[in-house]
Formats: structure tokens, sequence, C-alpha cells
């Protein structure tokens, strides 16, 4: 029996004032990227800005396989990503995670994040990422930890 998508992320642990339904539907309804960041190989950590798309317990992403995020992430897959509004009221989530390559769901999860950001699978940047999608590889983050915060009532009289 396949999960819905709260029963797959309810194992998870969750701090913050919204609950796992709530996170699901911010990072469903929301189009903006997430910060994703990793351990890089000189010590330094890394952080990278990519589109995602929430899919069950995984947060999906795209990117080159010769790209330096994916090149890290097959050496150490632990890392850390950020959803939030950047201007007020702030609110969104955050959160521990582990982080695994798939090279077979490359221009699979291309196209339907291409769908989610652009909606036309016909414009001139969709035609440019569309141009290199062999050399696609999907990027499956899958949360160990979440963390939400939402300042909207706290922030209602400084908007």
């Amino acid at each position: 029996m396949a999960k819905s998508r709260s029963d797959a992320l309810k194992p998870l642990k969750n701090k913050g004032p919204w609950s796992i339904e709530q996170i699901e539907q911010f990072l469903s309804e929301i189009r903006i990227p997430v910060r994703l960041a990793c351990n890089g190989s000189l010590g330094h950590p890394v952080l990278v800005s990519l589109w995602f798309l929430p899919l069950g317990d995984k947060i999906w992403c795209a990117t080159q396989r010769t790209a330096r995020i994916a090149s890290i992430l097959s050496q150490d897959p632990r890392c850390a990503f950020e959803v939030s509004v950047e201007s007020p009221p702030y609110r969104g989530v955050r959160g521990s995670a582990r982080a695994t390559l798939h090279d077979d769901r490359g221009e699979e999860i291309l196209r339907k994040l291409i769908d989610r950001y652009l909606g036309n699978p016909n414009s001139h940047l969709a035609s440019l990422l569309l141009a290199r999608v062999e050399r696609e590889t999907a990027i499956a983050i899958e949360p160990q930890m979440l963390v939400s915060w939402d300042y909207r009532e706290r922030m209602a009289d400084a908007i």
C-alpha cells in the first residue's frame, strides 16, 4: 500500500509551529528555490540554490552530473536545506537530510521542475535546460529532521 505524503514524513523529528501536513502544503505551494548545504571537500560548507519538487517523503532537485554539488553529495550524502520566503512576514522550513543521486531519474525530474517553475516546456530557458538533459541527474533529499517557523502573526502590525 502506498503511503500518503503525510504518512511518509510522520516518523521525522519535527520542531516548530507547523504540522507535517502544513510543511507539505507550504513546500507544494511555494515556487522558490531550496537552499541546499553540504560538506565541501576542503572543509568549507557549500551552499547552492536549486529548483525543487516535493514527492512523497523526499524533496527532489536536478542538476548536471558534472556539477560540484553532485560530486560532493556522491562523496558525503549529509546535507541541510532551507525553503523560506525572503520578505516579511518570514516563514519557512529547514532541516537536516541525506541526499542520493539518481542518474536514471534526471530527465524525469528536470521535466517536472520545468513544469513547476516555468509552466511552459517550450520557453527559451526550458529549451536550454532540455538541450543537455542526457547529462542530468536527480537529487533526492530525504529529510531526517524538520524545523518550521512562521512569523506572520508576530509581524502582522510591522508590515
